[in-house]
């Protein structure tokens, strides 16, 4: 797939993958690479694979962004647990990353946060 092309399902690709974590963060490293990896072999003829890219797109996009999700995601991403028998790891992986933030945007919209004005 053409560059043009992934920066138009992907508007957040650049600021990703150019993204200046800490040496010690492996986590986000290893987010940025399953990024980079799920993009480059997403096959762009099937509507359910250009959906998870924009999705997973839109998730890193919130993750470098928003300090809660961050935490959020990095405390729950070492629990997934994924199956021997599984075909496509990486899928896997992804669609486990795309549940934690669903869980993330179903919490955080049922609390509500009021500051304290002195």
């Amino acid at each position: 797939m053409s560059s043009e092309n992934i920066l138009r399902i992907c508007p957040h690709f650049q600021k990703i993958v150019n993204f200046n974590y800490q040496k010690d963060d492996m986590i986000t490293k290893k987010l940025i690479y399953i990024y980079r990896d799920f993009i480059s072999k997403a096959n762009y003829s099937n509507a359910t694979d250009v959906k998870m890219v924009r999705e997973l797109d839109v998730v890193l996009d919130k993750y470098l962004d928003d300090y809660l999700f961050r935490k959020e995601l990095k405390s729950e991403i070492v629990n997934i647990r994924i199956k021997r028998s599984c075909s496509d790891i990486l899928r896997a992986i992804i669609e486990n990353i795309l549940k934690i933030f669903d869980q993330y945007l179903y919490n955080t919209t049922r609390i509500i946060n009021i500051a304290r004005w002195i």
